[in-house]
């Protein structure tokens, strides 16, 4: 966990299950060794020729893969193939050296042959990324019966690695997992070699562990000893099988544990008639009967699974087994279990899993009902919305009578919603590209903070028409509101959210396609947005005042002052209604009243624009009933159109 801790002297050479491994090369993953910030080695390891070199050793840190940088280490390449470290006491807590899993049983200084003893072409097979890589392997290893351990662990690496590096977004997992369980067990079927009495062997990987027993026709044995991994072991009767082999007398067990398929074969794949949660609470294990004529199990097997998870007590545990492109129980039932591990009793073999169903809370419910409530009500504000927009387009407005702001902010509102709503429906999609969902949070910003910005300039403007009512005319205003107003907006956005990406390009891209919460870079939009609305309250208080002074002073007619006190009114309202939601933002914590408020008012902002300035605008209902009466009057011609001259085959008739 820290090792500040550690009185480091002399040189260190690291092992893993006894094998030479060496310090990761690349960016470590938070919490992989773990430890909070994990330490890999800056700058590639050295040949023997470079002798002592020294290296920068960096630590990750959230987002960030070199935040921490150590007091240089010294390294050096030995003869034999390993590398050894003069390690130094690092300066901050938390700090752990690492070591790469993947680097087990590589030969460091000598040049892995691209050919194995088999004749399969490995470099080949490294060198591609789809699927068909895999499917290339299966079709090589088809005409093979034996392979060395050695070759076994290579391909077994070159499997899992292309399979972690191929996008299931565009390749079905199911698909996938299959190729991998298929190349895996025929892989370490091959490790399987005629003898008379027995013949065991094991290996562990990062990815799989396995086991093969082997039994011959004068083995001396009442029954084969229990196979065992790290999370899984398997009780089978291979003395039975072997006995009922009249031919030869032999039987062998393929046994192999997977700590990564758990992405491929999802608990989901567990279809059930209640809609449960279903969690997968074991590593995912295959046991088969290769180079075995006469499969039929004497007796059921029994396997031993150890609890990944911990266990939910109202939960259901059930032995699942995968049949190509589901999880099923046939032939499965649970034997024993504790808080510990569950015995499954089966009458097959396959690929097994153990998997939890329990009830959805009532919290998950109310999620999911909050995410159809937030569509429904976003997919209301954007038609809303487009009508405004449509409406400030083209209608006639009176002379003086600028949209400029409003439409900018119309525009802003609707991209940013829009975009959103698009975002989370595909959010599944989206997350795996983190460019692209970095991108969309970033464009997200600025449309956000561009209706606010919109809504600040409307106020100034409102404000200085206020002030200067006596001395500048309608024509003047006019022109004082059109002159660089879409360049000043929009310029001020894209200077924000520009600083913002360049001071913390990280910042954006959390698991929503938004701005992420490290290091408080949410105020780069919370930031303008307080300010906004505190420099918006200060203004409203000076057109109030403002405006009182002026009605006094000034004889205006009294159709002046009705419709400047409803453009204010309606701007404060504009105001109120934007601000409010953000505001309501943060002093949610929890409560489901708040946050439904908070919805409800956050996406009918533009059902807010539409009957402020639209439907309660006397002129503008008076154009939406031109607009009907023409529109009813084109259908009615037409109608009359067609009952005049009737189509020919009517006709003849």
């Amino acid at each position: 966990m820290c090792d500040r801790n550690v009185s480091w002297v002399g040189w260190y050479r690291l092992k893993l299950y006894g094998q030479n491994v060496r310090m990761p090369e690349t960016c470590v993953e938070k919490n992989m060794c773990g430890t909070a910030y994990p330490l890999w080695l800056s700058g590639g390891h050295p040949k023997p020729e470079d002798g002592v070199v020294t290296r920068h050793v960096c630590g990750r840190s959230d987002n960030y893969c070199c935040y921490y940088e150590s007091i240089p280490i010294r390294v050096k390449a030995c003869s034999a193939g390993y590398y050894v470290y003069e390690f130094v006491k690092p300066t901050t807590c938390n700090l752990a050296y690492c070591a790469d899993v993947d680097s087990i049983n590589k030969t460091y200084i000598s040049v892995t042959p691209a050919i194995t003893t088999s004749g399969l072409n490995i470099t080949q097979l490294n060198n591609c990324t789809g699927i068909s890589c895999i499917q290339n392997l299966l079709d090589q290893i088809e005409k093979i019966t034996v392979l060395n351990l050695t070759d076994v662990i290579k391909l077994l690496d070159m499997v899992f690695s292309t399979s972690e590096k191929i996008n299931t977004s565009s390749v079905d997992p199911k698909k996938l997992a299959s190729y991998v369980l298929k190349a895996s067990e025929q892989l370490v079927s091959m490790l399987v070699k005629p003898t008379n009495t027995y013949y065991y062997l094991n290996f562990t990987r990062a990815a799989v562990e396995a086991q093969v027993f082997v039994v011959g026709p004068q083995a001396n044995l009442d029954k084969i000893p229990q196979l065992n991994t790290t999370n899984a072991s398997i009780d089978i009767d291979l003395i039975g099988i072997a006995r009922n082999n009249f031919n030869s007398g032999s039987a062998a067990v393929v046994f192999i544990s997977y700590n990564t398929m758990e992405d491929l074969l999802k608990p989901d794949f567990f279809i059930t008639s209640d809609d449960t949660n279903k969690t997968m609470m074991s590593t995912v294990i295959s046991a088969t009967l290769p180079t075995t004529t006469n499969t039929t199990l004497t007796k059921p097997v029994n396997f031993t699974l150890k609890h990944i998870r911990e266990i939910n007590d109202s939960g259901k545990l059930s032995c699942v087994y995968w049949n190509i492109t589901e999880w099923i129980v046939d032939g499965c039932s649970v034997v024993k279990t504790n808080s510990s591990f569950t015995v499954c009793s089966c009458l097959h073999l396959s690929t097994f899993a153990l998997i939890m169903q329990t009830s959805r809370s009532p919290s998950e419910d109310n999620s999911q009902r909050m995410e159809s409530m937030n569509v429904m009500f976003v997919i209301v504000g954007l038609v809303f919305i487009s009508l405004a927009l449509l409406t400030f387009a083209f209608c006639r407005w009176k002379p003086g009578v600028n949209n400029v702001a409003r439409i900018n902010l119309c525009i802003s509102l609707l991209s940013a919603h829009l975009l959103f709503l698009l975002t989370q429906q595909f959010i599944n999609l989206i997350k795996p590209y983190k460019v692209l969902c970095a991108v969309i949070s970033g464009v997200l910003h600025f449309f956000f903070l561009s209706c606010f910005v919109w809504m600040f300039i409307e106020a100034v403007l409102l404000f200085i028409c206020v002030k200067n009512i006596s001395q500048i005319s309608s024509r003047q205003r006019a022109r004082l509101n059109r002159g660089f107003l879409i360049v000043i907006g929009y310029a001020i956005v894209l200077f924000i959210v520009g600083v913002s990406a360049g001071l913390v390009p990280q910042g954006y891209g959390s698991e929503k396609c938004w701005i992420k919460q490290e290091k408080g870079f949410i105020w780069s939009f919370l930031g303008p947005v307080c300010f906004i609305l505190a420099i918006n309250t200060i203004i409203f208080i000076s057109i109030f005042i403002s405006l009182n002074l002026t009605l006094k002073n000034l004889n205006l007619d009294v159709s002046h002052m009705r419709q400047t006190k409803i453009t204010i009114f309606k701007t404060l309202a504009q105001f109120v209604i934007f601000g409010c939601p953000w505001i309501l933002g943060f002093f949610i914590d929890n409560s489901r009243m708040m946050e439904i408020l908070f919805l409800i008012l956050n996406s009918q902002q533009g059902t807010f624009i539409f009957l402020v300035y639209c439907v309660l605008n006397n002129e503008v209902r008076q154009q939406y009933v031109k607009w009907m009466r023409a529109f009813v009057s084109f259908i009615r011609t037409k109608i009359h159109i067609s009952c005049l001259h009737p189509p020919k085959k009517l006709r003849t008739r």
